[in-house]
């Protein structure tokens, strides 16, 4: 596939070694291999667990504004906290993965996530709840960049972008089971048992994670010094291809974050006024995202990552303009796209980092993270505040806007392949 199909520079391209990775003699694991098995289902619950700590009040935002007495831009901090956290810290946490190990990082972090989790049901104010999810949100952030890592790793090649992609499944399916367990629980006992579930079915997933990871065979103990962390770090954020791809994923998450944190308190208002139980089951629709991410290397095979993030990007446009419509099928078809098209441009996006990046995986992958998580803050806040002052179609406006973002750079980006690609005979010439 040429660069000028994929969006890739040229000269990433010709920066990576060839090697026969995927030949016999790779010990490194493949679909239908050793140990091939237990390691995708045990970062798929690394996966399920992240998401559902995650986003464990974003469908309660109506329920938490009753208690506290305060606005959806107010209560939906208890959502850009936790991504927030999230966004700060993956960075520190990824360089804890070069020293320490990906397996080592990914465990401790859970283990504190969870924990956290099980004193967020006793927050007594908004305040020490948007601490308590903070704080959580920083504990997860050794997830994400560790996962990938681990995978960049520990997988072959040819088999990374549906390793990655059964990560991010796991990721919708967390983040719906979150949201559709927390929506009828709370409509029965509140929001605060509802949260205090979802962190017993967390301490749950991050058992089984640390039994069922294989050990890492791969990993190379990498420096915890800060010239060369740094180093790495303008590394990556000098390559254009990566900067974009940053760019791509904090984007599409924007939309994201904003449309799933205001979509409650649309549902619950009227013309809708539907239970918190059935606003809780909307979720269910992550389920397509759970397919989207998970098939994500063929429409990449058919389509070229450039012509995959289009599609990504105008399937997500039109769900947000089905969603502006009063009428209950409309929205939930929306919704459909929406999350489609976002879990597939988020799995093209995050695995092309995984691929681009030639050293300091780990980091590369956090600056993904670290972005994409923004974007979730962003979306979040700005999505809320948008609902506030326009209803829904402020939101929606907000989204379109960021779809745009998305399709402008994967323009510019396969603009400016296709001159390096022109240009490459004239410099071999010389």
């Amino acid at each position: 596939m040429s660069p000028a199909s994929t969006g890739a520079s040229t000269s990433v391209d010709a920066a990576q070694p060839v090697r026969s990775s995927d030949s016999a003699s790779d010990s490194r694991m493949a679909p239908g291999g050793p140990g091939y098995r237990r390691m995708s289902f045990a970062l798929f619950l690394a996966g399920v667990a992240t998401f559902a700590l995650l986003y464990s009040t974003q469908a309660l935002l109506p329920l938490i504004s009753g208690e506290f007495g305060v606005a959806a831009n107010e209560a939906s901090w208890t959502v850009a906290a936790a991504t927030g956290g999230l966004a700060l810290f993956v960075l520190p946490m990824s360089a804890l993965s070069e020293r320490f190990g990906r397996r080592t990082v990914m465990t401790a972090s859970l283990a504190v996530a969870v924990s956290v989790g099980l004193l967020v049901p006793f927050a007594p104010s908004i305040g020490a709840l948007v601490v308590l999810r903070a704080v959580q949100g920083a504990a997860l952030a050794g997830l994400p960049a560790s996962a990938t890592a681990y995978l960049a790793e520990e997988v072959r090649p040819k088999a990374l972008v549906t390793a990655i992609g059964l990560f991010v499944a796991g990721n919708s399916v967390g983040g719906m089971s979150g949201r559709v367990i927390t929506g009828w629980v709370a409509q029965e006992w509140g929001w605060r048992v509802a949260v205090g579930v979802i962190g017993a079915i967390a301490v749950a997933c991050a058992v089984a994670f640390r039994l069922l990871l294989p050990a890492p065979r791969h990993f190379k103990a990498g420096s915890l010094r800060p010239r060369v962390l740094l180093g790495t770090v303008r590394d990556h954020l000098s390559d254009p291809l990566l900067r974009r791809l940053y760019a791509i994923g904090a984007l599409f998450m924007t939309v994201f974050g904003g449309v799933y944190t205001v979509i409650g308190y649309r549902l619950t208002e009227a013309p809708f006024s539907l239970p918190q139980g059935i606003v809780g089951s909307i979720f269910l629709v992550y389920l397509v995202g759970t397919v989207s991410a998970s098939t994500a290397g063929r429409l990449v095979g058919r389509l070229g990552r450039r012509g995959a993030l289009y599609l990504a990007g105008g399937t997500t446009a039109t769900g947000l303009l089905l969603s502006l419509a009063d009428s209950l099928p409309l929205v939930l078809l929306g919704l459909v796209l929406i999350t489609a098209g976002f879990f597939a441009g988020h799995a093209v996006a995050s695995s092309a980092v995984s691929k681009t990046a030639t050293h300091g995986r780990a980091q590369a992958s956090a600056l993904y993270q670290s972005a994409y998580y923004v974007g979730s803050s962003a979306g979040s806040t700005i999505g809320a505040m948008a609902f506030h002052a326009d209803g829904w179609a402020g939101t929606v406006t907000v989204g379109i806007l960021a779809v745009l973002g998305v399709v402008t750079i994967t323009v510019l980006g396969s603009r400016a392949a296709r001159v390096a690609a022109r240009r490459a005979p004239v410099a071999a010439a010389h």
